[in-house]
């Protein structure tokens, strides 16, 4: 009887344990081991952050497909309009040259050549020393005088030297040919085999032609991206979607900027998914759904579906903000976007939220989990002690 009385106390002890253990069940103590915050934590914890100023926001349709049209790439055949065939115009430091053919018996340029079975004199071609266009993209021809050729077509330049030798020569037809493109070429920098000058051509070289002649890029294509400068505008794509749409591959203009950019992007997840690691993407970028699906999803046995969160210093014209912001270093706010994935219809938002460079993911303990952790501890503690209690009988 006495045996059973303090064996009888020592179970009493353990149910009031846990009594008082599910009664704070919602918040486990600090002390508790854990991964992270739970829930409760993080929605509560802008109150008390050490940031001031960070934003909770819940992930809606709206917001996920504003911030994917925000993040989204400029493309290339809607910010470049497209260039008419390339004809090449003559600039300062091209070196030219002109040929003159006349017909005979006036010969302005060179004495007339003697065909005795044709009997009669045949044209005679003049190539005048080839010239460097001055820094006023001008040149000088004898008879003709000196001739502006900046920014003009070979075929435009042949004309106007015909038109200066009327009544001068006889008949007179004109060739222009450029020796050496000074002037005419893109510049091709970056992650490539080789940083060259390219020539252009009246063939129209286009963006890849550019790559490819340099080399190619020296990185894997999904993890690329290809800026395009040209006068003041500059602009950038993901390389595989370039080689993916031919509308891409715009045709290049003299003095544009191709810099090819190693973009080594990457996400952390943390909490209760399948792994906890820093997983890289592609420069195409990749949705919220895609990067749970490459951490492993969530750990049925730990995950709370109502706790995902993700961490990130966000641009605050992306967001529609109540209530006073922090702004970081670089002018983006903290922001803690949190969604439920207990909800079907998040599936669909979350195939549309785009994940950054450098997000944090997070997803939470659940609260059975946490309850569970607690009761093995308790019990590892309270067991022993009934055992030393009945040993002491």
């Amino acid at each position: 009887m006495k045996i059973t009385k303090k064996y009888s106390s020592g179970c009493t002890m353990l149910c009031c344990m846990v009594l008082l253990m599910m009664t704070g069940c919602a918040t486990m103590p600090g002390w508790i081991s854990s991964s992270g915050a739970s829930r409760q934590q993080v929605q509560n914890s802008p109150d008390n952050a050490r940031i001031q100023g960070i934003q909770l926001v819940d992930v809606t349709d709206a917001l996920a497909r504003r911030l994917g049209e925000g993040k989204k790439l400029g493309r290339f055949d809607m910010i470049f309009p497209a260039s008419e065939a390339n004809n090449y115009l003559v600039g300062p430091g091209d070196i030219i040259e002109v040929s003159v053919w006349e017909t005979p018996p006036a010969m302005l340029f060179g004495a007339g050549i003697f065909d005795p079975g044709a009997g009669t004199m045949t044209s005679h071609a003049v190539s005048l020393p080839g010239q460097m266009v001055n820094y006023d993209g001008m040149i000088t021809m004898p008879f003709a005088g000196r001739i502006a050729v900046k920014g003009r077509t070979t075929q435009e330049i042949e004309e106007d030297i015909v038109k200066r030798l009327r009544g001068k020569a006889n008949a007179a037809q004109v060739l222009v040919r450029v020796l050496k493109n000074n002037t005419s070429n893109v510049t091709v920098v970056g992650e490539v085999s080789r940083s060259a000058l390219i020539p252009l051509t009246p063939k129209g070289e286009r963006l890849l032609d550019a790559l490819a002649g340099v080399g190619g890029v020296t990185q894997p294509v999904n993890r690329m991206a290809v800026q395009l400068s040209r006068e003041n505008v500059t602009a950038t794509m993901p390389l595989d979607a370039v080689i993916r749409d031919p509308r891409q591959n715009i045709a290049l203009k003299p003095g544009d900027v191709v810099t090819a950019l190693f973009q080594p992007q990457s996400f952390s997840v943390l909490g209760a998914t399948g792994k906890n690691e820093e997983i890289p993407f592609e420069a195409q970028g990749i949705s919220l759904a895609q990067a749970l699906a490459r951490s492993g999803g969530l750990n049925d046995n730990r995950a709370d579906a109502r706790g995902v969160f993700i961490f990130r210093f966000e641009d605050q014209k992306l967001l529609d903000l109540n209530e006073p912001a922090a702004n970081s270093t670089d002018g983006t706010v903290p922001v803690v976007y949190q969604i439920d994935l207990r909800d079907p219809a998040s599936f669909f938002v979350t195939q549309n939220f785009p994940v950054q460079n450098r997000d944090v993911i997070y997803v939470a303990n659940s609260p059975a989990a946490e309850f569970e952790k607690f009761l093995r501890l308790v019990v590892s503690v309270a067991v022993p002690s009934l055992n030393v209690n009945r040993m002491l009988q």
